[in-house]
């Protein structure tokens, strides 16, 4: 492993402790301040780290109990919800720092019904 993937994946991981926490400005410290998201819910596009911040502090009010957030696959979890997603993420180290300058994330989608699949697993 690089020293790169090294620092990514302490990011990485600090997010998910983060996002474990409940912790909404260690969530945004992954996150560069031009960042450019796509998203589950409306608006489904944020320009900047304080529309993402919006996002994850709706997140957070909807869902409660604890989250479980599975590095490998990506898999957000939370109290009675069992819903996989895809999250990709494009970093950029920004004054020494790995930050988040785009991302996506997605749910599988049935095209002749054009509706979201929630129940499938990888």
């Amino acid at each position: 492993m690089n020293r790169i993937e090294i620092n990514v994946r302490q990011r990485v991981g600090n997010f998910v402790k983060a996002i474990c926490a409940k912790d909404i400005d260690g969530v945004i410290s992954l996150y560069a301040p031009d960042l450019v998201s796509f998203d589950l819910t409306a608006p489904l596009r944020h320009f900047g780290a304080d529309g993402k911040r919006r996002a994850w502090q709706g997140v957070f009010a909807q869902l409660s109990g604890p989250f479980a957030y599975d590095v490998r696959d990506l898999n957000v979890t939370g109290g009675h919800i069992d819903m996989w997603l895809r999250w990709t993420a494009c970093f950029r180290q920004i004054d020494g720092v790995w930050l988040v300058v785009h991302d996506h994330v997605s749910v599988p989608v049935d095209p002749v019904r054009g509706q979201a699949v929630l129940n499938l697993t990888p």
